[in-house]
């Protein structure tokens, strides 16, 4: 099938079917017409025949890029981000805007300012947050990849919820040049797809040091290779629901007998503290990252037309942020993670990679989230936000389904070893779930 007929059958899948899904806030009406040019050419790129759904955080030039807020409702990205560049170099095709948690604060979907985005595999339940519509989108069939980002699980839950595939590489190893961040410490762009390969050549593409962002880091070639004598760390992390926990504890077992790897217990000493650490990060940076959007330079004043979250970040921001408390909170959050990366750099000298679940229980039904605790939809992300405060890389693969539901599992490496976690990660696709 050329680039064009592939374009124009995503367009009609979409328009017979978003309605009910809600991935997305923007659809690139030309793009039948830029798969036509890249049809005609003689040389293509790597990523030829790739068509792309981009959550509503990153630049797309032309593009609404509106972080899914009515604060932007009408912005138009006046440039690329640095990731999206790098796709277009190489002949992909990006098909449109996604939907997502305002401004990337939440962890269900339902906090977009457009409507909560639906899960295409269980379609009473939420897609999981904040690149909730960038997995919907794979899910459904709507295109062949996405991009999201991912401050504490952002790509990882939407991946697990949706039954795909979803990495969040190691902190610096992708340009966050163009990302509009809830927290510029934390925050990396990272691929969601069908299978590891998709996921493993789009990271290969987006990679790589950038002048604009001078926390990126260039950590070498990355390939896909068959690995042998693997050691499995096993991380328990409390308050995950056991048909959860057997569930991954049976498909390490698995995955261990079936390649010949030894797994060994493994405790991260503070990983208890990471929700209490990661929230007075992710709120002062939040806080700081908001005040350029005063209704003056472009959309409307942040506290004026923000949802509900959005307002208890910014709000839970400035106060951690005031004069008086001499960057207390702040200071001691920072200290905390560095604790975690030092705890996390020490348990990989021990073993290889380390499996947990991704999440701690089932996506929930559309709209309970609205009856639930503000304690404990944050505790739901306990699981994914250590990988982000370590700055390690780590990726959500599909362990199977609970009661219909699709259910994730983390694979996390050492920083920098995104090669070896998508290599391990692709060894376990040929167990048949």
């Amino acid at each position: 099938m050329e680039f064009a007929e592939k374009a124009k059958a995503y367009l009609a899948e979409i328009k017979k079917r978003d309605k009910e899904i809600n991935a997305f806030l923007y659809i690139n009406d030309n793009i039948v017409k830029e798969a036509e040019e890249i049809d005609k050419k003689s040389s293509k790129g790597r990523l030829y025949g790739y068509i792309f759904a981009i959550k509503s955080n990153i630049n797309v030039k032309g593009m609404i890029c509106n972080c899914a807020s009515k604060v932007l409702e009408n912005y138009r990205a006046g440039y690329d981000a640095r990731a999206i560049e790098k796709i277009k170099k190489e002949d992909g095709l990006i098909i449109g805007m996604t939907n997502c948690d305002e401004f990337a604060a939440g962890g269900s979907g339902e906090n977009s300012s457009f409507g909560a985005t639906h899960n295409p595999r269980a379609p009473d339940r939420v897609a999981g947050g904040s690149s909730s519509g960038s997995a919907a989108a794979v899910a459904a069939g709507f295109c062949d990849v996405a991009l999201g980002s991912d401050t504490g699980g952002s790509i990882r839950t939407p991946a697990s919820h949706c039954g795909i595939v979803g990495v969040k590489p190691s902190y610096g190893l992708v340009s966050r040049y163009g990302l509009i961040d809830l927290s510029m410490s934390l925050d990396q762009i990272g691929p969601l797809a069908n299978n590891i390969s998709d996921a493993f050549l789009v990271l290969d593409v987006i990679r790589g040091k950038d002048e604009r962002d001078n926390m990126t880091k260039d950590y070498g070639k990355i390939s896909l290779e068959k690995v042998r004598d693997i050691k499995v760390g096993v991380l328990k992390i409390k308050g995950v629901e056991d048909r959860i926990q057997n569930l991954i504890d049976m498909r390490i077992n698995e995955i261990c007998k079936n390649n010949g790897w030894k797994k060994k217990e493994i405790n991260i000493n503070h990983i208890d503290l990471a929700v209490q650490t990661y929230y007075p990060l992710v709120y002062s940076e939040f806080f700081s990252a908001t005040r350029r959007f005063d209704g003056r330079r472009y959309g409307k004043k942040i506290e004026k037309a923000c949802g509900e979250e959005v307002l208890r970040r910014i709000l839970g921001g400035s106060e951690i942020t005031k004069a008086e408390f001499e960057g207390a909170y702040y200071e001691k959050a920072l200290a905390v993670k560095k604790i975690i990366a030092e705890e996390f750099e020490q348990a990989f000298k021990e073993v290889d990679c380390i499996m947990l679940p991704t999440c701690p229980g089932l996506p929930w039904k559309l709209g309970e989230g609205m009856k639930m605790k503000i304690e404990e939809i944050y505790a739901y992300d306990a699981l994914t936000i250590p990988a982000n405060l370590g700055g390690i890389c780590a990726i959500s693969i599909p362990a199977g389904k609970i009661d219909g539901v699709p259910i994730g599992m983390q694979i996390m490496c050492a920083k920098g070893k995104d090669a070896r976690m998508l290599s391990i990660a692709k060894m376990t696709e040929l167990i048949n779930h």
